[in-house]
């Protein structure tokens, strides 16, 4: 690797952080999150280490579907600011060596949006192809609804034309027609539009849901590939080191294509679900034995293209790629009561809750994400251990108010409490329980711990850029990964029971080669010969060193 291409792939050694501007900081006390306010905060992410701030929508809205149904690609919505606030946002962010991307939604508009308010006034509208249509009744598509609570089908029936849309999300959610060209260009425009803007890239929501095939539309709808091979060049041309980060979860294979494939000329990034999802699995059972299923059968990927690793997000947990059996395993552990979970696929839950607020379990967690190979990613209020609330309907359970402090509304806002967008969680995860400003100068604090991890983590190109192994080990409970760059390693060692353990591990070459620093501790560790016994306490972990010359294997 040359030093250089740190920069021109800045995503690989990214820290991404995703907010909901509407629920981050109210600075004009209107009960609303705002631009004004993030700007606000900006300092408080860069603090944090964060390196790339990923905006949940912020255009216009009616807001049936917290942003994501769209009336305006070009527009910010008024509630959160305008272009003005927005460019503040970015600009003080770039001071601060902050990235910034927006979700680009490609899939749906809004019912609302006056490409389809003109398109179902019938056939003869400039604008009918922009979506997709059908004359006859559908047959049944319940089992292809996303919002089974909501939906029944994905098509619905338009009074007004008489024919039938298709919409993979609610109905108010109109799937565009991407095999119309005209959509296609209108796409292109709209990330030019926001690359002109100081926008760093594109979180692109729901990408296998946009192009959909002959038995489900009806008629032929398009490459989805080319689309998105047609998007990457365009961002290519405008802004060379712009990234479009997917939302695609797929199996393996599938997500391989979405990459572009050998060539690697689609989507530079993919959040790993696989991954996230068999990761509780292997909390659930203490046993790291899913997660090595899922790191060792991810494909290689093109030299361009990176795995985005998370542990939560803005939805629902979905644990869609587990069998039943093993979904059951971890609603068992973390979500055993009906309204902790949603869809019979996920949770509607935080991380802290599901581990019972246990600091070693959430520390070993965040310890365990961080040191996978790809890019890290976080959800607002990960890093001081927020919880959700319960009482929010499905995915809205966590994306309630930042905890600033333990003041009224948790600091989030001097709006009346029946004001605020959404309810501040009221539980012992509350802001007088958990919130920014106690544990900003606590040095045992969740929140030291994670910009301590967020520190060593920019620390270590190896785990964005590296080589991955897992080593074999003796001890089920126990991770141990290498990620090898050059001339030197990073070795991880996760155990993911209660009990303490002992993991030995095997050096080869001389005694002056046995140079090993502890990352967490910042100790230089001294191995009596060619044998180094790592002690773990019960959700302990380590991240070691080793520089060129150690060599190591496990007995």
């Amino acid at each position: 690797m040359r030093i250089t291409d740190t920069s021109d792939q800045w995503w690989k050694s990214a820290i991404i952080y995703c907010l909901d501007v509407e629920t981050f900081l109210d600075a004009d006390g209107d009960g609303i999150g705002d631009l004004q306010g993030l700007a606000q905060r900006i300092d408080y992410l860069a603090e944090l280490g964060i390196t790339c701030l990923w905006l949940m929508p912020i255009y216009p809205s009616p807001d049936r579907d917290d942003g994501y149904d769209v009336t305006d690609f070009y527009g910010v919505d008024r509630r959160l600011g305008d272009y003005g606030r927005l460019v503040e946002v970015v600009r003080t962010a770039h001071d601060r060596g902050i990235r910034v991307v927006v979700d680009l939604l490609i899939n749906h508009t809004s019912d609302q949006h006056p490409w389809f308010v003109s398109a179902r006034r019938g056939p003869d509208s400039p604008f009918r192809d922009y979506y997709v249509w059908r004359d006859t009744e559908p047959p049944d598509t319940a089992k292809q609804v996303v919002f089974p609570d909501a939906e029944e089908s994905i098509w619905t029936r338009d009074e007004q034309s008489g024919h039938w849309y298709l919409h993979h999300f609610y109905a108010h959610q109109p799937d565009l027609n991407v095999a119309n060209p005209a959509v296609v260009d209108e796409l292109l425009r709209t990330i030019g539009f926001w690359l002109e803007l100081g926008i760093d890239g594109f979180r692109v929501d729901a990408v296998p849901f946009f192009v959909e095939d002959i038995e489900t539309t009806g008629h032929p709808t398009g490459d989805p590939h080319e689309v998105l091979r047609t998007m990457r060049a365009f961002l290519g041309r405008r802004k060379g080191d712009a990234v479009l980060l997917g939302e695609v979860n797929l199996p393996h294979e599938q997500q391989r294509e979405y990459f572009g494939g050998e060539a690697g000329d689609e989507l530079q990034m993919m959040f790993d679900f696989i991954t996230m999802q068999r990761t509780y699995l292997a909390l659930a059972r203490a046993d790291a034995g899913p997660l090595v299923e899922a790191l060792t059968a991810r494909p290689a990927l093109p030299p361009g293209c990176q795995w985005a690793t998370f542990l939560r997000n803005h939805d629902e947990l979905t644990l869609d790629k587990l069998t039943e059996e093993e979904r059951q395993e971890v609603f068992a552990a973390f979500g055993p009561e009906p309204e902790m979970q949603v869809y019979g696929r996920g949770l509607k839950r935080r991380l802290p809750p599901m581990l019972d607020g246990d600091p070693r379990r959430v520390r070993l967690a965040y310890s365990l994400m961080f040191s996978l190979p790809g890019t890290p990613t976080l959800f607002y209020g990960e890093e001081i251990g927020m919880g959700e609330d319960l009482a929010a309907h499905g995915r809205m359970a966590v994306r309630t108010p930042m905890q600033w402090s333990d003041g009224a509304n948790g600091g989030f806002s001097t709006a009346p409490a029946e004001q605020l967008v959404q309810a501040v969680v009221a539980d012992g995860y509350g802001p007088r329980f958990v919130n920014a400003a106690a544990q900003l100068h606590d040095p045992d604090s969740l929140l030291s711990f994670v910009k301590a991890l967020i520190s060593v983590r920019r620390s270590c190109p190896e785990l964005g850029w590296g080589t991955l192994e897992v080593v074999p080990t003796e001890h089920p409970a126990v991770l141990v990964h290498r990620c090898d760059l050059d001339d030197s390693s990073v070795l991880a060692v996760h155990n993911l029971s209660a009990d303490p353990v002992t993991v030995p591990v095997r050096l080869g070459g001389t005694e002056d080669e046995h140079r090993i620093i502890d990352l967490l501790s910042h100790e230089v560790v001294s191995p009596e010969g060619e044998e180094l016994e790592m002690a773990l306490a019960g959700y302990g972990h380590r991240w070691l060193r080793l520089c060129r010359g150690a060599l190591l294997s496990l007995p």
